[in-house]
């Protein structure tokens, strides 16, 4: 196989793996949000965003760091050397993952009393901590099996462990709410799924660990080097390479852990206890779970050129890092654009067909309309450490933190939830400006030049025909069962919004024939069929 086969393929199983967990996270939450209430959601809610984000510190960079040292060992032949870097890494693993799930589970009741302002959440947060023992040495061995060019264990094992995860929370939460056990103690069985989704992870990569093995001394590789690597300059190695990624991947665990800490302090005044707590569980449980479905395809899309863009700028090439540049950032805009307007569109029908009634069906709308900016700035942040920009990009990301923080102080004054969540597409807006500035110093480049007008239009358009078909299929409600309705209503939209959305595209000359050529094969043999409505002048002037 080639290294580009190796690498789609590689490429490929990822991002399954990341979509199968997307959908799973989306799955987990309908049923629980069935049998929670409001504090059983906003528990649930604060343990799994304030557990996501230790996991990121505990984890986040140092697996690609520990793939890159590990594949360069193993491509100059030193395989002791590689192994020695990985058990270091393990070493490193064991102690983050004691020290985490220690400051969690004590830190547990002035977390949840102190600073999110919801008491009821200690004992979610407390049921979650496990989890972090193994997954810093599930995240390194992931890494290690990433740079021996086996992308496979870390694929499986991440889907097993979504599996595993969601149906131990929901059978847990299940038979603890027929036990007759409040909702505080049944979100502390929800949580504790991820416990069990980490050992299931960990079994599966003990398995593939003992596989690789058989198959190194079946290959006869030379572990006997005398030669020993001192730890301290590995782990200088490791940390040196790995934390500006750390912060730059933080950026959206730390957006959700500032509004499940602030959300109920800061709206608590305006709606009473009551009504902060129930927001803060739509909000965790609702509108983050829909939310997190319109960046897969993007990022995945725009994360296949990453390594082509970093070959062209270690060659200074600049004809094609402008170009690679321009088709990255397009591809996601143009790919994850529509998902969003789907969704925003039919937020009220999505929200009345998934969950357990239609309040927050607004939040669920905003906070997916910022998700386009959080696509942006994810890609450009990608595009920024594939040229080896981490530092910069970890400066971004403060800036846009503090921002986020800033501005929900401020706009939640005026507009209370709504207010929370626009500082969440203003700190990713703020991230995504500086990225772009940084990178057109770097190279000049267009996204879409004069084709702006031309896409929104497209937007708006579909978006808005997709609104009034929604508005109109609420009308079904009086008319058969009220799932019916809204599952009906969901496809129509949707359905709808794509295909509006597509053919405007191609009719207004946002999308040519010569720019799809350079697009992902799928993405061709979906559009060029479409490219037989372009106007013929369209067409001219390219």
């Amino acid at each position: 196989m080639s290294k580009k086969e190796s690498f789609v393929k590689g490429t490929l199983i990822l991002a399954a793996a990341a979509l199968v967990a997307r959908v799973l996270g989306l799955v987990q939450r309908v049923p629980l949000d069935h049998i929670f209430d409001d504090v059983g959601r906003a528990s649930f809610g604060v343990s799994n965003n304030i557990y996501l984000m230790l996991l990121t510190v505990a984890t986040a960079g140092i697996p690609s760091t520990l793939s890159k040292m590990v594949s360069e060992r193993y491509a100059l032949n030193r395989p002791e050397e590689a192994r020695q870097v990985y058990h270091a890494a393990l070493l490193f693993s064991v102690a983050a993952g004691v020290i985490m799930t220690a400051l969690l589970y004590i830190g547990a009741p002035f977390y949840a009393t102190h600073i999110a302002d919801v008491p009821e959440s200690a004992m979610a947060v407390r049921a979650i901590a496990p989890a972090l023992l193994l997954f810093p040495a599930i995240a390194m061995m992931r890494g290690y099996f990433q740079g021996r060019n086996n992308m496979m264990a870390g694929g499986i094992s991440q889907i097993v462990e979504q599996f595993a995860r969601v149906l131990v929370a929901i059978l847990l939460a299940y038979i603890l709410l027929q036990q007759g056990y409040n909702n505080t103690t049944i979100a502390a069985g929800a949580s504790f799924g991820s416990v069990i989704g980490s050992i299931a992870a960990f079994g599966v990569m003990i398995y593939f660990a003992i596989k690789l093995r058989r198959e190194d001394k079946q290959q006869g590789l030379n572990y006997n080097t005398t030669q020993k690597l001192p730890i301290w300059g590995i782990y200088k190695d490791i940390f040196t390479l790995s934390i500006p990624i750390v912060l730059s991947s933080l950026t959206i665990p730390v957006v959700n852990v500032i509004d499940t800490s602030l959300a109920v302090p800061l709206l608590i005044d305006q709606m009473g206890r009551e009504s902060a707590t129930a927001a803060l569980g739509i909000l965790t449980t609702r509108a983050q779970s829909v939310a997190g479905i319109p960046p897969v395809l993007a990022i995945a899309l725009g994360t296949s050129l990453i390594p082509i863009i970093s070959a062209a700028y270690a060659r200074r090439d600049e004809g094609h890092l402008k170009k690679q540049i321009t088709l990255a950032l397009r591809i996601s805009i143009l790919t994850g654009m529509p998902i969003v307007l789907a969704l925003v569109a039919a937020a009220y029908s999505v929200n009345g067909l998934l969950f357990s009634s239609l309040d927050g069906s607004g939040i669920v709308a905003m906070l997916t309309i910022g998700t386009i900016f959080q696509i942006t700035m994810m890609t450009t942040n990608s595009i920024l450490l594939g040229m080896g920009k981490s530092r910069i990009s970890m400066y971004y990301v403060l800036v846009g933190i503090i921002v986020k923080l800033a501005a929900s102080f401020l706009l939640s004054k005026v507009f209370g939830i709504y207010g929370i969540i626009g500082a969440t597409a203003l700190c990713f807006v703020v991230i995504t400006i500086l990225n772009l500035r940084m990178l057109k110093s770097i190279v000049p480049f267009e996204i879409m030049g004069k084709r702006w007008g031309g896409f929104g239009i497209s937007v708006l358009v579909s978006g808005g025909i997709g609104f009034g078909l929604n508005q109109a299929g609420m009308l079904l409600t009086d008319l058969m069962p009220a799932r019916l309705a809204f599952l009906i209503t969901c496809l129509v939209v949707g359905a709808a919004v794509v295909v509006i959305y597509l053919v405007l595209l191609i009719v207004l000359g946002v999308l040519t024939k010569q720019e799809i050529s350079s697009y992902p094969r799928a993405l061709q043999k979906l559009l060029n069929p479409l490219m037989k409505l372009q106007p013929a002048r369209v067409r001219m002037r390219e």
